[in-house]
């Protein structure tokens, strides 16, 4: 009986903690596309560049990521760039495992 009720309080916490996620990718989602529509009705051209020079940040920080380590620490702008391509990777993987799961496609 007592193999009954954990493995009943284990699939009730793997349900809810997949809701809550779920329902925060949905959240994160709504979010980016709302601050997407409202850039391009603000200035679409203000909205180009300002992807244009996300694209570049973030490539950036992949070259910076994935190309052969230097000797020493990364400093400045590179340590940036880096932390903010493996932030926007973690974010996108996040997205891709939760938000498919959402159905406001």
């Amino acid at each position: 009986m007592k193999g009954v009720g954990e493995f009943l309080i284990e699939a009730v916490g793997e349900t809810l903690g997949e809701a809550i996620l779920t329902l925060l990718a949905c959240a994160l989602l709504a979010c980016l596309v709302l601050i997407a529509h409202l850039s391009w009705s603000f200035s679409p051209r203000l909205t180009i560049a300002g992807a244009g020079l996300l694209s570049l940040f973030l490539a950036h920080g992949a070259w910076r990521t994935f190309r052969a380590p230097a000797e020493g620490r990364r400093r400045g702008l590179a340590a940036l760039t880096t932390a903010g391509f493996a932030l926007t990777a973690g974010t996108a993987v996040f997205l891709l495992f939760y938000a498919t799961g959402c159905n406001c496609f």
